[in-house]
């Protein structure tokens, strides 16, 4: 199973980087499945039903979430009505939406789950626990799992990733929107990266307007912060083979375009 995951799309230019990129990904590399972080998707806050539509019809297959699941409301209006779009698993069990889901892809089931991580973030249910309890389920059903840990400290993450250490095929970090170097195959076979990145602007800051960032460290003052319409783009992933039978990882290599690092085939 070859899997390609891009990093957390930011507003309109992570949009077009999309467009413009995975095209040329999908020659490259002839994944079977792709997997893309959209919960900055909507001018960095959430994701609207327009935007889901058109990820979907460019040929990813799961939509992942985070922190800003709910920003945009008109997510309620949707999110029970698709098995493609998946929120974190250890949202409170009265949150719409859920934290799993399965397709399946040249006869072989592949299982995609999402989880928050707690630290320096709004608390929310233990993720190791759900971790645990999911990866048990979808082992059941599938060889393959796939899991986006959506977390800010790198400790918790590479926690998570040695937590399910042989258990889950994939734990890809998101949401510190800078890609790590640590890709790696942990040794009993689960694929493993800190944080795969940001797909957004390129000359901006975690996807920000520069200006305005800098002007909230400098004055610590209430700032709003904006994606801007304009300029360079980037685009981060990550490609993944997984053994089909097993389900145990067997490559793994980061993603990388941007002005400085141009695509290549």
């Amino acid at each position: 199973m070859k899997i390609v995951f891009i990093g957390d799309i930011v507003g309109s230019p992570g949009r077009e980087a999309v467009e413009r990129y995975l095209p040329r990904l999908k020659r490259k590399y002839e994944p079977n499945v792709i997997i893309a972080n959209g919960e900055n998707a909507a001018s960095g806050r959430g994701i609207t039903k327009r935007i889901f539509d058109d990820l979907l019809r460019s040929g990813v297959d799961v939509v992942t979430m985070g922190n800003h699941t709910w920003d945009q409301k008109e997510i309620f209006d949707f999110i029970d009505e698709t098995d493609y779009l998946i929120r974190p698993a250890n949202f409170s069990e009265e949150a719409p939406g859920k934290g799993m889901t399965t397709i399946e892809k040249n006869g072989v089931p592949i299982t995609v789950i999402n989880l928050h991580g707690r630290t320096f973030l709004p608390p929310h249910e233990d993720p190791f626990a759900a971790a645990t309890q999911l990866v048990e389920e979808a082992k059941e059903i599938s060889p393959i799992v796939f899991v986006d840990f959506h977390a800010e400290a790198t400790s918790e993450k590479i926690a998570m990733g040695w937590h399910l250490n042989g258990l889950a095929s994939v734990v890809v970090g998101t949401h510190t929107h800078v890609q790590t170097a640590d890709n790696r195959i942990l040794p009993d076979g689960t694929a493993y990266m800190t944080d795969v990145g940001m797909t957004g602007p390129y000359d901006e800051i975690l996807g920000m307007k520069k200006e305005d960032v800098i002007y909230r460290f400098k004055t610590n003052l209430p700032t709003r912060f904006q994606v801007p319409k304009k300029g360079r783009a980037q685009l981060n992933g990550v490609y993944i083979e997984v053994d089909d039978q097993t389900g145990k990882a067997t490559h793994i290599e980061r993603i990388m375009i941007n002005e400085d690092h141009p695509f290549e085939m």
